[in-house]
């Protein structure tokens, strides 16, 4: 829902400055429509419903996967693709993956989305209309900014839109923000944000070279200023980053990459998520093997880890499939 046009629309009509606050109370709340606003009058219901779009996007198609993970493609109002992710977990946990901007500009060489053209930053609304669309189907307590794009590409409308998610239910220690290293926005999210936003960080190599060649970013912001931001972060927010490693079959696999990154990072600082890599064309996803030697080695060096369970997989809605080619 566009607020901006809502407040505007209300004060047209003459309406108080509370009714925005009573749509968007039922809006969070998972209603379907107007119609449902029983506290507002009939005439202005009508008048919302032809004036006021109840979401900024459309949805084009929603496939669902045999683990019960939902992904959703949606039009904005321009055209633009975006996907988001519904994922369910057996211990009730309901976490959405939503997306920052229509593609990434970045070009990581693993991300399928990198492979997109890209179109533009989303509005803080259609940030939020991602999630309320899932809200609709059922409650919601977790959320991550590791969809299409680079969240801290887009600050403002991400901050936007994750400093209202509380009043849908998903907390602000339930909310993470995932950034490749782009240090402008990292350093205002360090300085500015009090809010316990958590923070993650996507590495996939502790050696320059070879993470320059994964990710380009590198060249331009250096693996090493972005960890000074991150332990400023720990330092004054007293929380660990989370370290995304996707495991790239003999490329940043090895045991000797393992200790690379022990090598890194401090174990008071960082706590690594090794994702398993979904392929999607330029390379193959490391063994399961391969894997649990990589965390033996990050065990011995006493690294807090863990090794993501994969959601999605077969409607390409998992790590690094996001899309959009329909």
């Amino acid at each position: 829902m566009n607020l901006e046009l809502l407040e505007q629309t209300l004060a047209d009509h003459g309406e108080p400055s509370f009714r925005a606050g009573q749509v968007w109370e039922w809006t969070a709340r998972g209603a379907a429509g107007y119609d449902e606003m029983t506290n507002l009058p009939r005439a202005l219901r009508d008048a919302l419903a032809e004036e006021v779009p109840f979401s900024t996007l459309t949805v084009e198609d929603e496939a669902h996967a045999a683990d019960g993970t939902v992904k959703a493609l949606f039009r904005t109002g321009d055209g633009h693709p975006v996907e988001a992710v519904l994922m369910r977990y057996r211990d009730g946990r309901r976490s959405i993956c939503v997306s920052s901007q229509s593609g990434c500009p970045l070009t990581c060489t693993f991300c399928a989305t990198g492979a997109m053209r890209f179109g533009r930053n989303l509005r803080a609304s259609e940030i939020l209309d991602q999630v309320l669309h899932f809200r609709r189907i059922e409650p919601l307590n977790h959320l991550v900014f590791m969809g299409m794009g680079e969240p801290f590409l887009n600050y403002e409308d991400v901050l936007a839109a994750a400093r209202r998610l509380p009043e849908i239910g998903i907390t602000h220690r339930r909310t993470t923000i995932s950034t490749v290293g782009w240090l402008p926005g990292l350093t205002r999210f360090v300085d500015e944000v009090e809010e316990p936003i958590r923070l993650a960080l996507s590495i996939h190599a502790a050696n320059p070279r070879l993470r320059s060649q994964i990710m380009p970013v590198n060249d331009r912001y250096p693996l090493s200023s972005v960890l000074e931001e991150c332990r400023r972060y720990v330092e004054l927010r007293h929380r660990k980053v989370f370290v995304e490693y996707v495991m790239l079959a003999g490329v940043n696999d090895s045991v000797e990459r393992a200790r690379e990154l022990t090598e890194l990072l401090d174990p008071k600082v960082f706590k690594v998520n090794l994702i398993p890599y979904n392929p999607t064309g330029m390379y193959d996803g490391s063994s399961r093997e391969a894997i649990a030697a990589f965390k033996a080695v990050l065990d011995r060096a006493r690294l807090p880890s863990t090794v993501r369970l994969t959601r999605g997989r077969d409607i390409a809605a998992a790590c690094g499939q996001l899309a959009a080619m329909r």
